[in-house]
């Protein structure tokens, strides 16, 4: 496992995970969105879902475990980046805000993969010479 003094608060894309769920909340507030519950708990925990599950991983014992959870939260993207075209496509939420909320998303996801090619390496045995 990489060493990481500060855990999974150290790590970049927890932090852009974490600022995507405060930006989701803040977002999900007002308008009509704010009034479809079910849409928007759905939303909410999408996002919650990406930085919880990228902590999880971080804490795990192996590199393996932590791929699993990383796989995890790269699946709640997937879902909180549908959700928000849907918020999109039926008025909820301004062309700016859906333009926003993608952008980190895929940013988000690139990171994640990157961070998964990364432990998914370090996991992997050493072949002797």
């Amino acid at each position: 496992m990489v060493e990481n003094k500060r855990g999974f608060r150290g790590l970049q894309v927890w932090q852009k995970a974490k600022a995507l769920a405060v930006t989701i909340y803040q977002s999900t507030r007002e308008g009509e969105l704010s009034k479809d519950f079910g849409l928007r708990d759905q939303i909410r925990r999408a996002a919650i879902s990406i930085c919880s599950n990228i902590a999880e991983g971080d804490e795990r014992e192996t590199n393996k475990e932590a791929v699993r959870f990383l796989y995890i939260a790269k699946g709640s993207l997937a879902e909180l980046s549908c959700q928000v075209e849907i918020a999109h496509d039926i008025g909820y939420l301004s062309s700016e805000q859906n333009s926003f909320l993608q952008q980190e998303c895929q940013n988000i996801g690139k990171m994640l993969g990157a961070l998964i090619k990364i432990r998914s390496q370090q996991s992997k045995p050493k072949k002797g010479r």
